[in-house]
């Protein structure tokens, strides 16, 4: 039996408005105020649903459906967020909306126990892994806006990227969020493009372009090198000083400034 895991599909435009591309942030600060709301009673669902799960087996329902709604309400943003497809999001939570980017859940199973007591633990690595990927992507943020500012579309290697960054964050979350017991696996994706030249295996049809999420060479190496930028970033990011001042007074005022991190 396969693993129950979460997959992810995101159908791209085949051109992208490019006004929409040049105000994406302030066209999504809307929805980023709800989803604001929506985190703040995902915390405390989430601690709820940690203590069900601990002492039945299973995430309670209503706190299932409550998460899905706003880690489908997440994907949205944050597709659109990316430059992945150029349709604005809908203020729903539901998750079987019509729109291009689309999370797909397994059905809810029991969970073990043990894991869920450590979540934390076990969920701290792919947390920062995660973390990293959304930060190196916000670093060359700027670079993917003006690529698709210039040309109305996002070349094929840096949308197999992007996608991948994408949906390890939402992979990520939804094991914190004890959606699936699945650990995070195959952060680079499913398997290489297959070339050219090459037959496909009889009966073959992927269900969209990211399911399977395919991913050249070139997106590889563009993953790599998110990860890598996420890295650097987080180990070499200045963070302001609160060290007192001299005559034992309040905290000085910080001379750094402290860059804001996306959060997974």
């Amino acid at each position: 039996m396969p693993e129950p895991s979460v997959d992810l599909d995101i159908f791209p435009p085949v051109q992208q408005r490019r006004w929409t591309v040049l105000l994406r942030l302030i066209l999504a600060i809307p929805h980023l105020f709800v989803l604001f709301i929506l985190t703040l009673g995902q915390i405390v669902v989430a601690i709820c649903g940690w203590f069900g799960a601990l002492f039945t087996g299973a995430l309670p329902q209503w706190c299932g459906d409550y998460l899905r709604w706003t880690l489908a309400y997440t994907a949205r943003v944050e597709g659109y967020l990316y430059l992945l497809v150029d349709e604005y999001p809908p203020f729903t939570v539901d998750t079987d909306v019509n729109y291009p980017v689309r999370v797909l859940f397994p059905a809810p199973t029991r969970l073990n126990r043990w894991a869920v007591l450590f979540r934390f633990i076990l969920g701290f690595p792919i947390q920062v892994l995660a973390a990293w990927l959304s930060t190196g992507w916000m670093v060359i943020s700027p670079i993917v806006w003006l690529i698709v500012l210039i040309t109305g579309r996002m070349p094929a290697a840096l949308f197999q990227a992007t996608a991948a960054v994408l949906r390890v964050q939402i992979r990520t979350e939804a094991y914190w969020l004890m959606l699936t017991p699945t650990y995070l696996k195959q952060v680079f994706g499913d398997g290489p493009l297959p070339e050219p030249e090459a037959a496909l295996p009889p009966g073959f049809t992927p269900a969209s372009p990211t399911r399977p999420l395919l991913v050249s060479q070139a997106g590889k190496v563009l993953l790599w090198i998110i990860l890598v930028l996420g890295i650097i970033w987080g180990f070499f990011n200045p963070s302001p000083d609160f060290s007192t001042d001299d005559d034992g007074g309040g905290p000085t005022h910080p001379t750094q400034i402290e860059w804001p991190r996306p959060t997974p």
